[in-house]
């Protein structure tokens, strides 16, 4: 049955009236195969088959889950190469918490704003300090440290979270930087709260020296706000908890294996078209783009045609929604 690589190969080039390896290369033809069905498919089609549920799980006092660029099994891995779209429901250790996109809703709810604690004075000559700052967790990248020198300039640290090398996830300490510098000169601990550090000058005699921190309390999820392609989780969670959170991925390529298939097959004739378009629009001929856009776009309705009978078997939202026809609203009937 036609659907595999080498089907879509052999079509591109029917459609294309390129026969001859001298002409289009097979190698050619997967990359307009690849570049259609990576970038251009999922944009052109939503489709319900690409809609896939995510799951990852949280980490004791971390608060933000991003892309993970270090370890490839993580469920986190090109995070925001290999999902398209997040949506709700979302659900943390199996209830269901409240999703925003929006900061200023997040935000409202969980403000971040930074309390100010003097942990010391300049004699003109100290540049190295260290002590506790809370025994509250502290929240990751809102720290900073102040003072100002003997020319009345500004003394600012910044701390910036540390990436395990192996697992690519947040973990509990943090460096401490001159802002713009790339230079480490002190670390904290954000849930014990012990900090170290050097200024890059002695804060003035007499000059008080600010940290400034968000304590958060920690518990159980929730709310999550998606945002710069960063999940934020408050409460800060206490324990390791699963996430699971619906998304639309990204098709998979077909990697120069002719016997590969797309994830539905019924999909071939659609990227042979769309490979196929690309070809004629990089050897700029107009023309037979014109000529196939209505089988493509034929093609294109075939392979929406299955998503929109899914979705209009699920009615429309209603506060009734969880009652069924049998009368289920989630409670055993027997409890009445």
């Amino acid at each position: 049955m036609a659907a595999t690589l080498a089907d879509i190969r052999t079509k591109v080039r029917l459609i294309t009236r390129s026969p001859s390896e001298s002409q289009l290369t097979d190698n050619s033809i997967d990359d307009y195969v690849n570049n259609f069905l990576l970038y251009d498919f999922p944009e052109n089609l939503r489709l319900f088959t690409f809609r896939k549920v995510l799951t990852f799980y949280t980490d004791p006092y971390i608060a933000d889950y991003d892309t993970n660029t270090i370890n490839a099994t993580d469920p986190l891995a090109d995070f925001k190469n290999a999902y398209i779209t997040t949506h709700d429901p979302v659900y943390i250790g199996g209830y269901k918490v409240y999703f925003t996109q929006s900061r200023n809703d997040f935000y409202g709810l969980y403000p971040a704003v930074q309390a100010q604690i003097q942990i010391g004075t300049g004699d003109g000559v100290t540049v190295a300090f260290d002590g506790t700052l809370s025994a509250t967790p502290i929240l990751m990248g809102q720290l900073i440290f102040t003072s100002y020198d003997a020319n009345n300039e500004g003394l600012v640290l910044n701390d910036v979270p540390t990436i395990d090398p192996v697992t690519g996830h947040r973990y509990i300490l943090g460096d401490l930087f001159v802002p713009n510098t790339g230079v480490a000169v002190g670390s904290i601990n954000y849930v014990t709260g012990d900090y170290t550090f050097t200024f890059p000058a002695a804060p003035e005699t007499g000059a008080e020296i600010y940290a400034h921190l968000v304590q958060v309390p920690t518990g159980r999820p929730m709310s999550m706000l998606y945002f710069d392609n960063t999940f934020t989780i408050r409460p800060v969670p206490d324990k390791v908890y699963q996430v699971s959170i619906e998304t639309y991925v990204r098709p998979t390529s077909l990697e120069n294996d002719a016997a590969a298939k797309p994830i539905l097959e019924q999909h071939w004739q659609y990227i042979a078209y769309g490979a196929a378009k690309k070809v004629f629009e990089d050897r700029m001929d107009l023309e037979s783009v014109q000529l196939i856009m209505p089988e493509f776009t034929h093609q294109e309705l075939l392979c929406q045609r299955r998503t929109i009978v899914q979705q209009s078997n699920e009615r429309v939202a209603t506060i009734y929604s969880q009652r069924n026809s049998s009368g289920y609203n989630g409670y055993n009937n027997n409890n009445y």
